[in-house]
Parts: C-alpha cells; sequence; structure tokens
C-alpha cells in the first residue's frame, strides 16, 4: 500500500475570542522538561468510517491549540540563554493523505516499517507537534501523531488528544491545561539527598560500551505480545509471596524481564538493569493536578545478577521492581530538583542520560515506557473511539511499550523489539507461568 500525500501546511491556533489564553511570551522549561527524550515520539490510530471531514478535524485542531499554545510554538532561548519554548503560534505541521487500497487491519496489527508511511517523518523538525490524516478507500482513517516530548509527557499529551476531539465535537475543553511550569522550585539550602549523577544526568564524556554481539541492527524485529487479564491474574497470583501481592505492572515486567533475558541467552554472571518511567503527578506532596502540561517523569533503576534473576522465583523480581518504583517518592523528585538546578547547572560537563545514541540496543539491559494509565483511547473525533491505537514502529532493541488492550477486557499489549535471533524463544516462553 503506497501512501499518497495530498497536501502539508502549517495550521494555526484559533482564537475564539480572538484573544491567546497566555499573556507571556513563552514557556521556560521545567528541570523534568529538559531531562527528558530530546526527540519527538509518535503514535498512530485507526478509526472505522464514518468519520470526519479532514477540514472538521483540522478546525477542531486549532481550537485545542489555542488552549494548549505551546504546541504550536517553537524552541528558542530566553534572555539568558535558557531553553524556552517561545509562543509565537507559528502553528502544527496538518498532512492529508491517502491510500488507493481498503485498509489491510493486519498491516497495524502487526508492528512494520510501513507505519512510519503514516506520519510526518520525526527527524530534523522544527514543529512541536505534527499530524498526518490517511484515507483509505474504504472509508477508513488513520490518525498518525508526532510530539516533541521535551515539551510534554505522555500524560500531558494524551490529555491534548482528548482535548483535540472535544474541540472537534464542538465541545468545551475540559479540563483545561494547568500550564504553570514553575511551581517546581528549589529548596534553599538544596537537599541533594539521592545519587542522581550516573542516572538522570551523566558526565558528558561517558562512552556507553555496548556488547560484543554478532547482531546486526537491521536484524531487530518488533513483536507484539497481547496479555490476557486471565494470563495476568495468574500471574500475580504466582508471584506473590508471604501474601505480598504485587501491582500489575511490576509482575508483568518482571515476567517480560526474566523471558527476555533468557531469551537473549545471556551468561549468567551478567549484569542486567531495567529502567522504567515514574510519573510524579500523585507523587509530590502537595499532588501536582492532572492537568498539568509539561513533563514530570522520573525513571526509577533496577539492577540484577542474570543468575539471581533466572534463578529466583517471579517474586524475586518483582519485589526489585517494586522497591525500586516506591522509592522514586516525594523525596526523591524534590532531591532532583535541587540536583538539577544547582548541580547541574553549576557542572558544565553533566548531560541528560536520556541523550539519543547511536546505537538502538539496550541489550542486556531494558527501558520500559508504560501508557497503561493514559486516556488515548479517548480521541473521539464525533464516530467514536479508535479501534486501534499504538506507537510507530520503533526498532529499539530492549525498548518496550505498554498499553491497555483495544478491546477494552483487561488484557495488555506489549511492544517488544528483539534480535530476530532471540524472538523465537522469546515466541515460546513468554506465555509460560514456569
Amino acid at each position: 500500500m503506497k501512501v499518497k500525500i495530498e497536501s502539508t501546511r502549517l495550521v494555526k491556533p484559533f482564537y475564539q475570542d480572538t484573544t491567546p489564553l497566555t499573556a507571556s511570551d513563552y514557556v521556560p522549561l521545567s528541570v523534568f522538561d529538559k531531562a527528558t527524550y530530546n526527540q519527538h515520539i509518535a503514535v498512530i490510530y485507526a478509526y472505522n468510517p464514518p468519520t470526519q471531514s479532514n477540514a472538521t478535524i483540522e478546525l477542531g485542531l486549532r481550537k485545542a491549540l489555542a488552549a494548549y499554545r505551546a504546541w504550536a510554538g517553537r524552541f528558542g532561548e530566553d534572555g539568558d540563554g535558557n531553553l524556552v519554548v517561545l509562543l509565537n503560534d507559528e502553528g502544527v505541521r496538518f498532512v492529508e493523505a491517502s491510500v488507493d487500497y481498503p485498509l489491510d487491519r493486519t498491516v497495524l496489527l502487526k508492528p512494520s516499517p510501513f507505519l512510519l508511511t503514516l506520519h510526518p517523518n520525526v527527524k530534523d523538525v522544527s514543529e512541536l507537534v505534527q499530524v498526518q490524516l490517511t484515507r483509505f478507500s474504504c472509508g477508513s482513517m488513520v490518525v498518525g501523531f508526532t510530539a516533541h516530548h521535551r515539551v510534554a509527557d505522555g500524560h500531558s499529551s494524551s490529555n491534548f488528544l482528548v482535548a483535540w476531539g472535544q474541540a472537534t465535537r464542538r465541545l468545551k475543553i475540559s479540563p483545561l491545561p494547568f500550564d504553570d511550569r514553575a511551581i517546581f522550585p528549589p529548596r534553599c539550602p538544596p537537599e541533594v539527598k539521592f545519587q542522581h549523577r550516573g542516572a538522570e544526568y551523566i558526565p558528558r564524556n561517558f562512552k556507553k560500551t555496548y556488547p560484543l554481539i554478532d547482531h546486526d541492527t537491521n536484524d531487530i524485529v518488533v513483536h507484539k505480545v497481547h496479555y490476557t487479564a486471565e494470563f495476568i491474574s495468574k500471574l500475580k497470583a504466582r508471584a506473590s509471596h508471604n501474601s505480598k501481592r504485587y501491582t500489575t505492572i511490576e509482575t508483568l515486567l518482571a515476567h517480560l524481564w526474566r523471558s527476555i533475558t533468557r531469551a537473549r541467552g545471556l551468561n549468567w554472571s551478567d549484569t542486567t538493569k531495567l529502567r522504567i518511567s515514574v510519573d510524579g503527578r500523585s507523587r509530590l506532596n502537595p499532588k501536582v493536578p492532572n492537568e498539568y502540561f509539561g513533563n514530570l517523569v522520573l525513571w526509577a533503576f533496577v539492577t540484577t545478577k542474570v543468575k539471581d534473576l533466572l534463578h529466583e522465583p517471579l517474586s524475586y523480581a518483582a519485589k526489585l521492581l517494586h522497591e525500586a518504583i516506591v522509592k522514586v517518592n516525594d523525596d526523591y523528585f524534590k532531591s532532583f530538583i535541587d540536583f538539577a538546578t544547582h548541580e547541574v547547572r553549576d557542572d558544565g560537563e553533566l548531560v541528560t542520560n536520556t541523550e539519543s545514541s547511536s546505537n538502538p540496543i539496550m541489550w542486556p539491559d531494558l527501558e520500559v515506557d508504560s501508557w497503561l494509565r493514559f486516556p488515548f483511547y479517548d480521541l473521539d473525533f464525533g464516530g467514536g473511539g479508535p479501534y486501534i491505537f499504538m506507537p510507530s514502529f520503533s526498532p529499539v532493541e530492549g525498548m518496550l511499550f505498554l498499553l491497555p488492550s483495544f478491546l477494552g477486557d483487561g488484557s495488555i499489549e506489549v511492544f517488544v523489539p528483539l534480535f530476530q535471533q532471540s524472538l523465537e524463544t522469546f515466541k515460546e516462553i513468554c506465555y509460560s507461568l514456569d
């Protein structure tokens, strides 16, 4: 299926009362914005017919941008050279495309490079949001959405997408974004209680050592695993130990970590690490509103020997994950604020640990993005929600995405990029309770 680009243009916010909702010229980036990924993240939606017209969806987008004005801006600097989002309303990229064939659902059910044609290119773009509407001959519509991570995290982006749907349906956007990024002041004097050097920030000259593995990055494939609610329930029962029960994500990640490690064939003397994002909205005291627009994520880091991970029961890995996630609490977030405000500023040789690598391999480690609690499926333009939501094709070995199944029955889908050589073993054991 060849995607034909019909038009591409910039669309700007539509202020119904002719007055921008924000009076300042720019939005300063918080310490959390600066610590996250300096790249666009792309997602894919698929809708059954009938759907709204492109013009109606575009107008809804422009109305939503009036409430989320930063998305229509550009990165720039303030008078002190600090990175900011300029509120200049230059607009977001809006692409209309078509395919002269019916939409083959199997194309969307199995991640492949074809997905990259369903959204604009994410490399070297100045726009902070991009949208592509692709129409198929059967009447189906695919929406490709890309957004720069340093402007907002997945929580905020999903709120914006819901607002876009509301505006398209001529509803009032509710709730409006909480747009104050200055609510994270450092303490005086600073209290850096945790080791953030080597965690969120690393020395500029740090050279990551990649394992000597006989694999080509072209051999990385993305496999989607579907875990039913029944399987997850059995897994949680198996992970429980001495009446201690672990959460769904702690249990499922413990299982996946063990399965992937076994499929990779790592040596028992190797060390493996897992890194998972943790939302700070409910962890900070006082709590930050769910409507907060920006980044408010840090990471939990877990390390263990392969021998212990595979020899000990499932509860061992679940306990490690639980303890690491619990530690990313109010104290940890505030310690990071102090560290990022003072030590990162004063030490010009520290850079964020999320700097993109030219080598798309996590081996022997894992990184996890959980979208389980985000309302991505609530993007409704007027014809109902999508029947598929998924990340775009992202062949970074060991970078996992977790999201709720479109079936809405409590099942979970996991996108697992692995080397082809590891995939067959993983398929054999990923549903095993042993």
